[in-house]
């Protein structure tokens, strides 16, 4: 097996020779900012091409489409794509949260039928978790998956559907027993193909202008019921590890990244530029920010440490997601005090400051902190679950 310090060479070398220019149109700065054909395009052409080179998937097992080595192989990869700020993986959904779980508890026939196409980006991912009158309580889906012979007959709808018009499969929480003694007994999980008849998805124009989310209705849609993850009734136990994925407390992601998150020295170049670097108030948050993003790594590294996770095992992880969302926002809207009235323009503003990348950023560091679980409930599961705090009614 090749050393992951030899892989880490191999893989910087790839990515400078074979990272493509910059296209005429705007690059997304994250899965959830992909809104145009032409985007959807070359990030899916751009994911398909690190695979087949062998750095997405490396420590996905060899036999369902991986590269067979090791998490320390794909991680020293991702540092180097992050290092080299080459293009972002498109299909996060199936490589960060679908794919983690079929690997860890789906069937055999699940890992043959659905790991390489994750991978490759033949097969996109969405997710349906949320429903238009539910808001934060996942708990109580009432999309309702009726089991009729070999498929589960759905009706219903899911919002916030994030590349929902490109999606060949969806992972489903869905309602199969509403008579169970409780709305969490009564839900299940289910791999949904998304080209079949009776579904239809339709696009949400978000705050930032583009279509990055769809509504997806099912009006007597049919899903196989081999998509069935565990048994029937166990959708919560599933939705909720699933989102341990999403929120970092749990490993086994394919590798990439899919986020550009904000450098805090770039916030000192933009002081300059706008002449208040020599500020002391300005200088003060700016070492605040430095002093916060070293403490985020140094956690990130913390919690690959056994030894320092047995007290509260997900607890680093947990706080990661929170803190490290909220961070984002922050910097980022304070870059756009930085700018004073330069701040109101945006990204098709010929004075907009920096093409209007910080507005861009700014604007996407919401759905972080809305998607996984909102940083209300972030904070009560570490209250809860991590400082054994009460419920408080």
């Amino acid at each position: 097996m090749i050393s992951v310090e030899d892989f880490a060479i191999e893989a910087e070398k790839w990515f400078a020779e074979n990272t493509p220019a910059a296209p005429d149109f705007m690059l997304p700065l994250t899965f959830m900012e992909v809104g145009t054909d032409e985007q959807f395009e070359f990030l899916r052409d751009w994911q398909r091409k690190v695979y087949e080179a062998g750095f997405l998937g490396a420590a996905w097992p060899s036999e369902y489409g991986g590269g067979g080595l090791t998490d320390a192989h794909q991680s020293a990869v991702t540092k180097v794509m992050r290092k080299l700020e080459v293009p972002i993986m498109m299909n996060t959904i199936g490589l960060s949260w679908a794919g983690p779980l079929i690997l860890d508890i789906g069937s055999e026939a699940h890992k043959k039928k659905y790991i390489k196409g994750i991978l490759s980006a033949d097969d996109i991912w969405c997710q349906g978790f949320s429903e238009p009158e539910n808001g934060s309580d996942l708990g109580n889906a009432q999309l309702r998956a009726v089991r009729d012979g070999d498929d589960y007959v759905l009706n219903g709808s899911k919002i916030w559907t994030t590349h929902g018009h490109y999606a060949k499969y969806m992972i489903l929480l869905a309602r199969t027993n509403p008579d169970a003694p409780n709305k969490y007994a009564g839900l299940s999980f289910i791999l949904t193909p998304m080209d079949v008849p009776g579904v239809e998805t339709r696009k949400i124009r978000k705050l930032t202008g583009e279509h990055g989310f769809t509504q997806t209705f099912f009006t007597d849609a049919r899903a196989p019921a081999d998509g069935l993850m565990g048994n029937e009734g166990e959708g919560w136990k599933i939705a909720m590890r699933t989102l341990e994925y999403e929120r970092g407390a749990r490993g086994g992601q394919a590798g990439g990244y899919s986020i550009t998150e904000p450098d805090p020295l770039a916030i000192l170049d933009l002081a300059r530029e706008t002449g208040q670097i020599n500020d002391p108030v300005v200088q003060d948050d700016l070492i605040d920010f430095i002093i916060d993003a070293q403490t985020l790594s140094l956690n990130q590294k913390r919690a690959k440490i056994g030894s320092l996770m047995r007290d509260k095992p997900a607890g680093l992880p947990l706080m990661d997601k929170l803190v490290k969302t909220e961070f984002a926002r922050e910097i980022n809207q304070y870059a756009l005090t930085l700018q004073g009235t330069r701040g109101a323009y945006y990204v098709d503003e010929p004075n907009a400051v920096d093409k209007g990348w910080w507005h861009r950023n700014y604007l996407n560091a919401f759905s972080a902190t809305i998607g996984g679980g909102t940083s209300q409930i972030q904070r009560n599961i570490i209250g809860e679950h991590v400082l054994g705090l009460p419920k408080s009614y």
